[in-house]
């Protein structure tokens, strides 16, 4: 696929996932595993696009340690550009989770303060500033900080480069709240979007109106194993998943839904139709055990979107 390159520029860090074999045992050793993969709601985007043909850049804070050698490793596997901001005296940032053998979440620690180092001053600086000119695409998350966000929206805006977003958490939202308007799209769950509205409207359908009013023109909301809706300017419609004989691990599935949209909608699809490639994008990842499905592919979305219903329009 040809195009202008997608600039990407949020969370590229590690997950690590330690799940428990047995009955969980609080303030005790429990025997179980650990599993170590690159992660980051930005850079999961980022490799998803990549694997389906688009050029990408991605430009992330990093450290000088085994862990940023693991990013980086994982980012030329996928072919993305990888143009990161390197601190040698500081940690790369990393997700560290315990999870319970039914796939519960026990706890986790997040350590994502190099994050805040990625300012706004850094989109001064000449090379980015002409990355995001000649970018056909920015794509950002909520790991980094609020004050950047809403720098890298009027930046994007004012060279008429569109700019989406990934929510990441319920927490962490809300930092996008002074950027919505600016937004070609927001990727979020339920949870994610109730935080930008103050309340869930009592039917499903009323997303779209709901996160109009807060400021955002157009947006994805995800809603587990239910309809999926997207809307923009022009209406609202619903797609409802198809069911998934194999599910392997949903990390990454709202990460790879919005690359699977973006990438329908960079080829001139309308929404109804980009939000069905998003939906077979996710339908991908959850089938594999990792956050980036290496089968991940132009031929193997067109396979998984023949399973995908129509959209529907939303009234």
């Amino acid at each position: 696929m040809t195009g202008r390159t997608i600039l990407v520029m949020g969370g590229a860090h590690v997950d690590r996932r330690g799940r428990i074999t047995g009955e969980t045992v609080p303030g005790a050793s429990n025997p179980g595993s650990w599993f170590v993969e690159a992660g980051g709601g930005a850079f999961n985007a980022a490799r998803n696009l990549s694997r389906l043909g688009h050029s990408v850049r991605l430009v992330s804070p990093r450290g000088g340690d085994a862990d940023g050698d693991i990013v980086a490793a994982a980012a030329q596997a996928a072919g993305v550009e990888d143009t990161p901001f390197i601190f040698l005296d500081r940690a790369t940032p990393s997700y560290t989770a315990i999870i319970e053998r039914d796939g519960n979440l026990v706890i986790a620690l997040a350590d994502m303060d190099l994050y805040r180092l990625f300012s706004p001053r850094r989109l001064q600086q000449r090379a980015l500033r002409e990355a995001m000119a000649a970018a056909g695409l920015v794509l950002t998350d909520a790991n980094l900080p609020a004050e950047t966000l809403a720098a890298m929206t009027g930046a994007a805006r004012a060279g008429g480069v569109p700019i989406a977003g990934i929510a990441i958490s319920p927490a962490k939202v809300a930092r996008f709240r002074d950027s919505l308007p600016g937004l070609a799209f927001l990727f979020m769950n339920e949870a994610e979007a109730r935080t930008l509205t103050g309340a869930a409207p009592e039917n499903p359908a009323g997303w779209p109106e709901a996160l109009r009013a807060a400021g955002l023109p157009a947006g994805v909301v995800t809603r587990g194993g239910r309809g999926v809706i997207a809307f923009d300017a022009n209406g609202a419609v619903v797609v409802k998943p198809p069911p998934v004989p194999a599910l392997g691990d949903v990390t990454g599935a709202g990460d790879s839904l919005a690359s699977g949209f973006l990438s329908a909608f960079l080829g001139g699809a309308r929404i109804g139709e980009a939000l069905r490639h998003g939906v077979a994008a996710a339908a991908i990842t959850v089938r594999s055990p990792l956050a980036v499905a290496e089968e991940m592919s132009q031929a193997a979305l067109a396979d998984a979107l023949s399973l995908v219903p129509q959209a529907e329009i939303l009234s």
